[in-house]
C-alpha cells in the first residue's frame, strides 16, 4: 500500500477545518431544550434531511464490508443496497402517521398506539441492536480503514475516531450531526465516483472486468437451494429487514422527524432515496475491480473487507487518495454520530425520562450525552466477540440485522394497517422475538460444539435468510393471534395511528404535501431499481 503523502494530508486537513467550524457555529447556537439537541429544533429543510439520511446510511461499514461483498463471493448482498424504495416507504407511508404523532422516538410512537410496556421493550431492545450492530460494526470497519490508511494499529486507530466523533456529537447534539453529515455525503459520493470511474478505466473497461472475474460473478440471483444465498429468502428478509432499518428505526427515522414538516421530511425521503442508488457504484463496483487486479495480480490484500482502502490507495492520485481518506473517515464519524445521537435520545426521551419525568430539560440533555460515552464503552468490548460470527463484515452485519428485524417489523406494519391489532399482541410478539433473536446469536456462537444430527445445530446452523423469513411469518401469526384472543385497543389508540382510523381532515392535509414531481421522482427510483436487479443477473 501505498502512504499518503504532503497533498492528502492537506485535503484531510482541509476536510477536518471545515467540520471543526460547522461544530463551533452549531455549539454556538442555544441547545437548552431536549426538541433543539435530539431533533435540530424541527427546523430542516428537505435537502438536509436527504443527506443525513444517506450519509447515516452509507457508514465505513458499507464502504469496507460492501466492497468486502463485492471482492469476496457475495454479491447477493447487493440486494440491501438497492433498497431505494423502502426508503420511499418511510416517506409515503410510515412518516405522515410519526409526524401526526408529534413522537420524539419509535419507542414513544409504539406507547401511542400500544401501550407503555411495548416502548419499554423497543427502548431496550434498540439499545443492544445499536451495540450489535451499528457501534460495534462501525468502529471494528474504521479501525480497519484507519489502520490501512495511516499505518497505525487497528485499536488506536479504532478509538481515536470514536474519541473525536464522540466529542462533537456530545457537545453538538443533533445540529452537529446533521449537518456534519450533509458535508460528508458530498466528499463521500466525489471521492468514492472518482476512485470507481478511474478503477474501471485500469481494469480496461466493464467488458474486460466481467471477462476476469466471470460473468456469472455479477449474478446477485441464485438458485432457491443455494446454501448461501437462496433468492427467495434473500428477497424475502432483505426486505424484512429493510422495512424494519428504513422505517421503523430510530437511527434513520430520527431524520425526517427533524423536518420541518411532512413536505420537507418526504422530500428528505425521496432524495435519501435517489442517493440509495449509488453505494451499488461508490462501493461494491470497487470491491470487484480490486478482485480484478488480484486475479491479475496487480494489487495484494489478505481478505476482501481491505479491499477499499487497498485499491484506494494504489490507484488514487495525491491529493484524490487524500479527499478519499477523507471522505473514508467521513463515513465512519457520520455512522458514529448518527448512532450515538440516536441512542442518547432513546435513553434519555424513553428511559430516563419515564422514569424521573420532573427532570429539568438541561439535566435530560446532560443526561443523553453522558448515556452516549456509556454505549460506546460497551460497543468497544463487543468487537473481539463479533469477529466470531462471520468472516465478513457486511455479512455478519445482515445476518444479526436478520435477527433483530422480524419482531419489530411485524409490530409497526400490523399496527398501522389494522386497528384491531392491541397492546398485547405487540407486547408478546416483540419479547418472544427478544428472546428467539438472542437464541440464535448464541447458537451461532456454540453451534460448533452441538450434536450435529440435534435440533439445536440445526436451528443454530439454519441459513440466516431462510430463518429471518420464516421468524418473520411466526411473528406476523403470533402478533394476529394474541390480538384477536383479547379484547380491541380503544378508539384513542388508533385515531390517526392506523390506515383505517384516519380523519377527513388529516387526509386532506397528507394529500397537500406532495405533488406530482414527488410521485414522478418516486416512481424513477422504483424503475432504476428494477432496472439494477435484472442488470446483475449474470449474463
Amino acid at each position: 500500500m501505498k502512504t499518503l503523502d504532503t497533498f492528502d494530508w492537506v485535503s484531510i486537513g482541509l476536510y477536518f477545518l471545515i467540520l471543526i467550524g460547522i461544530v463551533i457555529w452549531v455549539v454556538r447556537k442555544k441547545q437548552a431544550n431536549t426538541e433543539d439537541y435530539f431533533l435540530a429544533g424541527r427546523n430542516v429543510g428537505w435537502f438536509v434531511v436527504g443527506a443525513s439520511i444517506f450519509a447515516s446510511n452509507i457508514g465505513s461499514e458499507h464502504v469496507v464490508g460492501l466492497a468486502g461483498a463485492g471482492a469476496g463471493n457475495k454479491l447477493p448482498m447487493l440486494i440491501y443496497e438497492i433498497q431505494a424504495w423502502v426508503v420511499l416507504l418511510l416517506g409515503w407511508v410510515f412518516l405522515p402517521f410519526y409526524a401526526r404523532s408529534g413522537v420524539f422516538t419509535m419507542p414513544e410512537f409504539l406507547e401511542k398506539r400500544f401501550d407503555a410496556r411495548s416502548r419499554w421493550i423497543l427502548s431496550v431492545f434498540s439499545i443492544i441492536a445499536y451495540v450489535l450492530t451499528k457501534i460495534s460494526v462501525t468502529i471494528y470497519a474504521g479501525g480497519v480503514v484507519v489502520s490501512a490508511l495511516l499505518g497505525i494499529d487497528f485499536w488506536t486507530g479504532a478509538i481515536a475516531t470514536v474519541l473525536l466523533t464522540g466529542l462533537y456529537t456530545v457537545l453538538g447534539g443533533m445540529r452537529a450531526v446533521v449537518y456534519t453529515e450533509t458535508l460528508q455525503a458530498i466528499i463521500l459520493v466525489v471521492g468514492a465516483g472518482a476512485l470507481t470511474l478511474i478503477g474501471i478505466q485500469h481494469v480496461g473497461g466493464w467488458a474486460s472486468m466481467t471477462e476476469t472475474v466471470t460473468p456469472s460473478y455479477l449474478n446477485m440471483w441464485r438458485s432457491a437451494s443455494d446454501p448461501d444465498f437462496p433468492w427467495p429468502a434473500l428477497f424475502i428478509t432483505s426486505t424484512i429487514v429493510g422495512v424494519w432499518y428504513w422505517c421503523t428505526d430510530q437511527y434513520i427515522v430520527q431524520r425526517t422527524l427533524t423536518a420541518r414538516n411532512i413536505k420537507e421530511g418526504r422530500r428528505g425521503t425521496i432524495f435519501g432515496a435517489l442517493l440509495k442508488l449509488l453505494p451499488v457504484f461508490l462501493f461494491l463496483i470497487p470491491g470487484v475491480i480490486a478482485l480484478t487486479l488480484k486475479m491479475r495480480g496487480e494489487l495484494e490484500y489478505d481478505t476482501p473487507d481491505q479491499a477499499f482502502p487497498v485499491l484506494m490507495s494504489n490507484l488514487l492520485p495525491s491529493g484524490l487518495r487524500g479527499l478519499v481518506a477523507a471522505g473514508l473517515l467521513a463515513a465512519l464519524m457520520s455512522s458514529l454520530a448518527s448512532v450515538f445521537n440516536s441512542v442518547s435520545t432513546l435513553f434519555t426521551v424513553d428511559i430516563y425520562k419515564k422514569l424521573k419525568p420532573n427532570t429539568p430539560e438541561k439535566k435530560l440533555v446532560k443526561t443523553g450525552q453522558i448515556a452516549t460515552v456509556i454505549v460506546v464503552i460497551i460497543g468497544i468490548i463487543w468487537i473481539p466477540i463479533m469477529a466470531n460470527i462471520s468472516g465478513v463484515l457486511y455479512e455478519y452485519l445482515q445476518k444479526v440485522q436478520s435477527y433483530i428485524a422480524p419482531p419489530i417489523t411485524a409490530v409497526f406494519l400490523l399496527g398501522i394497517f389494522h386497528k384491531r391489532i392491541n397492546a398485547q399482541g405487540a407486547y408478546i410478539t416483540l419479547i418472544v422475538g427478544f428472546i428467539v433473536a438472542a437464541f440464535r446469536i448464541v447458537l451461532e456462537l456454540v453451534k460448533g460444539s452441538l450434536n450435529v444430527n440435534g435440533v439445536l445445530f440445526k436451528l443454530g446452523d439454519m441459513n440466516f435468510l431462510t430463518f429471518g423469513a420464516w421468524f418473520f411469518l411466526f411473528c406476523i401469526a403470533l402478533t394476529i393471534v394474541v390480538s384477536l384472543l383479547s379484547k380491541a385497543p380503544q378508539e384513542e389508540k388508533v385515531l390517526n395511528l392506523t390506515f383505517g382510523t384516519i380523519s377527513e381532515e388529516e387526509k386532506i392535509n397528507n394529500k397537500n404535501s406532495y405533488n406530482w414531481v414527488d410521485i414522478a421522482v418516486s416512481i424513477l427510483v422504483v424503475i432504476i431499481v428494477i432496472g439494477v436487479m435484472l442488470f446483475f443477473n449474470g449474463k
